[in-house]
């Protein structure tokens, strides 16, 4: 009876792991505007989704299905975002704010790949240098490093665009042509 119960805890814990992670895979996929492949994913998804609800509703007179379920969950939520993280789909913007305004930054993130406008700003304590940079979010974290490697009191803000349209840098990024 024991050996039963337990196999039950780990399978519904294990269908609850996955169901959640391409639950969450999906979702990301639909807000990225990846319409087809999500539709795709949710089709296993739903299945997974049934076949674990369907163990637990069997059993629910045994509390410990209902807690493996609900942790199941839970760790199913971490490790999608972990796989999406993995993925990086789509673009981050990035607003970096340099103190020093003759800095060679825009120069070097240039030589890198990466697409930069600059402007004149004013900040609180005089003259500054605002940059925009423009990358595929699986070089996010190069470009923090690097930005932090040239000047280490940037200030940083980065957001993820809706739409991009226009400009040379998307269709050369497209190509494959950013530098790693």
């Amino acid at each position: 009876m024991l050996d039963n119960s337990l196999v039950m805890v780990l399978i519904i814990l294990i269908i609850n792991i996955v169901y959640v992670t391409f639950f969450t895979i999906r979702m990301i996929l639909t807000l990225k505007g990846y319409r087809y492949i999500a539709a795709f994913v949710s089709m296993v998804e739903v299945v997974i989704y049934v076949v674990g609800l369907g163990l637990v509703l069997d059993n629910l007179n045994q509390i410990q299905n209902l807690i493996a379920y609900a942790i199941g969950y839970g760790i199913g939520v971490i490790v999608g975002t972990k796989i999406e993280e993995k993925m990086a789909l789509g673009y981050i913007m990035v607003n970096v704010i340099t103190k020093e305004y003759d800095r060679d930054l825009p120069k070097q993130l240039r030589t890198e790949g990466y697409g930069v406008t600059t402007w004149a700003a004013q900040g609180l304590e005089g003259d500054r240098m605002a940059l925009e940079v423009l990358t595929p979010r699986k070089y996010e974290l190069k470009l923090y490093q690097t930005i932090k490697e040239i000047d280490p009191k940037a200030f940083i803000i980065a957001y993820e665009p809706k739409a991009i349209h226009g400009g040379f840098w998307v269709k050369a990024v497209k190509k494959g042509r950013l530098n790693r």
